[in-house]
This record gives C-alpha cells, sequence and structure tokens, in this order.
C-alpha cells in the first residue's frame, strides 16, 4: 500500500473544540475568534492562518460530500496545529479490518463522535488518499494498548501490518493518546514525506509536529531498497 498514513491523537471534545466550532464561526463570519483561538494556544501566524484556511474548506463542503474525504479529513490536518502526530508508510487500521473485520471492536464509527448537524455519509475507513480513517475513543486506545501487551494474537496481527519497526512507532502514537486522555485517528496524506529529499517533505498541517521515528524508517527502507537496486544493476553491468 502507498499510502502516507498519519495518526492524531484527539478526543471527541477536542473536535467539538477545534473544529465544529470553529468551523460554525467561519460560516457566521467570525474568522478573529478562530484567530483568537489559535493564539490562546500559542500557534505561529503562519500556522494560524492554515488552520483558517483549512476551516474555510471545510465550511465550503456540501452536505452530500464523503465525511471522510472532507470533515474527518481537515479534523485530522487542525489536530496537527495543536499537537504531536504519527507516521507510518502503508500501515493502517483501515487496512487491518479489511483482512481481520473483528477488529471494528476498536473502531468508533463518525456517527457516534459527530454533531447530528452534518448528514455527510461516512465510510469509516481509509478509502482513497486525502482521506480520514478509522476513529478509537479513549477507552479503545486504552483497551488495544492493553490487549497488544496480553494478547498474542493482536501483537502478531499488528506486527504483520506494521512491520520492519513500524510498530513501535504505532504504540507510541496509542500511548501518547493514552497519557492524553484521547483517542486516536488515522488519515493518509496529512503528511507526505520525502524520503529522497526530506527537505521537500510536505504537510497540509504543521510539519514540525510529525513525529520523526515513522519518517526515519521510511528514509532507512527506501535507502535499503535503492541500494540494492544499484547492487544489482552494477552486478549485471
Amino acid at each position: 500500500m502507498g499510502y502516507d498514513v498519519s495518526f492524531h491523537p484527539i478526543s471527541p471534545e477536542e473536535m467539538q473544540e477545534w473544529y465544529f466550532t470553529p468551523l460554525s464561526w467561519v460560516q457566521q463570519g467570525q474568522e478573529e475568534k478562530v484567530l483568537a483561538l489559535a493564539a490562546q494556544h500559542g500557534m505561529e501566524d503562519f500556522y494560524a492562518e492554515k488552520y483558517l484556511d483549512t476551516l474555510r474548506v471545510g465550511a465550503g463542503t456540501e452536505p452530500d460530500e464523503l465525511f471522510d474525504k472532507s470533515h474527518g479529513f481537515y479534523i485530522a490536518v487542525i489536530q496537527g496545529f495543536f499537537r504531536d502526530y504519527y507516521y507510518t508508510r502503508g500501515s493502517a487500521f483501515s487496512f487491518l479490518v479489511e483482512e481481520k473485520p473483528e477488529y471494528a471492536r476498536y473502531f468508533t464509527p463518525w456517527a457516534q463522535v459527530t454533531p447530528t448537524a452534518f448528514p455527510n455519509p461516512a465510510e469509516n475507513q481509509i478509502i482513497e488518499n486525502y482521506c480520514s480513517g478509522v476513529y478509537l475513543s479513549p477507552k479503545q486506545v486504552t483497551q488495544l494498548l492493553r490487549d497488544l501487551e496480553q494478547d498474542p494474537k493482536v501483537l502478531e496481527d499488528l506486527e504483520g501490518l506494521w512491520s520492519n519497526g513500524q510498530l513501535a512507532v504505532l504504540k507510541k502514537a496509542l500511548t501518547a493518546a493514552a497519557e492524553l486522555g484521547v483517542g486516536l485517528l488515522e488519515a493518509t496524506e496529512v503528511v507526505e514525506p520525502n524520503p529522497i529529499r526530506p527537505n521537500e517533505s510536505t504537510s497540509y498541517s504543521n510539519l514540525y509536529h510529525c513525529d520523526r521515528d515513522g519518517v526515519y524508517l521510511y528514509i532507512d527502507t527506501v535507502s535499503t531498497q535503492l541500494a540494492d537496486v544499484i547492487g544489482k544493476s552494477e552486478e549485471q553491468a
């Protein structure tokens, strides 16, 4: 899977405070309230403007647009303006639940998280690029962490998808969420690391809030693959 997946610690209350309420401010022409909220959280002016721009896009969302491709994705983006988020290449709960539907027990559908004023249909998983995925409630985060420690089957299943050191990054994201007492939202293409030229990596959110561990693993993997390709071409020369 060639997806750039990120994991965003955020609670339903923070979704309300950071996204849904400010969205209503933008719709009512009260954008100064958004900038005041950003300042209250110590957000730099550059990111406060990006935050406001994201909300402006959200405010233009039509009621029939897929929630996962609109509000869900924007919530993941705005989370990264407020606190750290985590990256793994190509590994997501959305892909796990397609193979093993029993893992749906760890996820909460948007209908149970969002205000009723949002009629947008939702798939509740990653279906393509620039899309939110599943949401783990605070209790589900705690439960999954516990099961990872105590249930060998859960550990084996997750290691099968988050391989080559990536499970440590996922556990870091889950642990951060648990310590904050919040849930965890996954999304794709919020951040797009450039493994060849890391300085050219991009993010719709605050790139500097992206935890580096998963990015370094991705860079290492690509470097190894390139070395293999170069080695083979030299052998054939």
